[in-house]
């Protein structure tokens, strides 16, 4: 039995679907495993020269590869169904291939209305906090309770803990530095962004391998907190990194990286293998800056800014520096 995970280790918005894509792709995974969040997530993935956005669905399915929507997750029927359309119109099968775990909770349409006026924290406006919320208060609704949904149901336990191998990829959604427990509360989400919750969707730790940690060269953030410094610079970044949400199409705040909160979450989440993106966005910038120590430091050139990155994280990391759109 093995398990790899794929985390966001800032804002969200690293492409970890990227990452997640090229994964399901080369390394014979059984399962790939969302493990958090609902559709409030959105991840880009070029596949076959073609720009698919997906929210609830793992990216496991762009190769056949049976995936779950695990119990970690909140499922809005609506949008879940929308998204499956799509993606059967452009040629995906789902057939046999896409699952939601019977135990994961349904985003209702009372929900999307309660939080549609949420304003405050700046939240996607897809029901995922009232959702998670009723969960806990063990007033919830499940997977397994909604008629329409009942073809995809599956057990993880007797799916996963059976005489089978299993070699799974598990998913995640948002990133940590919006962890509900870990980040910036209360402008958080209501999952459980890192390695933890990976566990708590029938995934035994004694099966992990590999922990992809995903962040970008520079960092983006969505919500209501004032995260961008006041400097003309950064609209530029944001023309040129294209960055705006994927699930809303909101600007999304720029800033430098933040060296001293990558290696933070490095550390909580047990990375060993590390992708920083975007690398050509600050090429085309042709500035290279980075807050270490909680000083801002300017740096010279690409490679300069690699070695140091490098040179401050554990040596038993794996970097991968990669641009936009290719593989790392």
């Amino acid at each position: 039995m093995l398990a790899d995970v794929v985390l966001g280790i800032q804002h969200g918005d690293e492409a970890k679907g990227k990452v997640t894509h090229y994964l399901s792709k080369n390394k014979n995974y059984t399962h790939v495993l969302r493990f958090n969040g609902g559709c409030n997530a959105g991840h880009t993935i070029y596949h076959e020269g073609r720009k698919f956005v997906t929210h609830h669905i793992p990216a496991g399915v762009f190769y056949g590869v049976k995936s779950i929507i695990g119990p970690g997750c909140v499922i809005s029927p609506k949008h879940f169904f929308e998204e499956v359309r799509e993606l059967q119109d452009a040629g995906i099968k789902l057939d046999g291939t896409l699952f939601i775990a019977k135990n994961a909770h349904v985003i209702t349409e009372g929900h999307l209305l309660e939080e549609a006026a949420e304003n405050k924290i700046g939240t996607t406006r897809r029901g995922n906090g009232p959702a998670y919320r009723d969960k806990y208060a063990r007033k919830g609704m499940r997977a397994d309770e909604v008629a329409s949904l009942r073809s995809y149901i599956i057990d993880l336990y007797e799916e996963f803990h059976n005489d089978k191998t299993i070699k799974v990829l598990c998913e995640g959604a948002q990133g940590f530095g919006l962890d509900i427990d870990w980040g910036d509360y209360p402008y958080v989400t209501s999952s459980h962004c890192g390695l933890g919750g990976v566990f708590l969707n029938a995934v035994s730790p004694r099966w992990l391998r590999d922990v992809w940690g995903v962040a970008k060269i520079y960092e983006t953030y969505v919500g209501a907190k004032s995260f961008e410094p006041s400097d003309p610079v950064f609209q530029a970044l944001r023309d040129l990194g294209d960055e705006y949400g994927a699930t809303t199409g909101r600007p999304r705040q720029c800033n430098w990286l933040n060296l001293d909160e990558l290696q933070k979450n490095i550390a909580l989440n047990s990375v060993n293998k590390l992708v920083i993106n975007k690398m050509d966005v600050l090429r085309e910038l042709g500035q290279w800056k980075i807050y270490h120590n909680s000083q801002l430091i300017d740096l010279k050139n690409e490679k300069e800014m690699c070695s140091y990155i490098t040179s401050q994280l554990a040596s038993n990391i794996e970097i991968f520096f990669s641009d936009c759109k290719n593989s790392i």
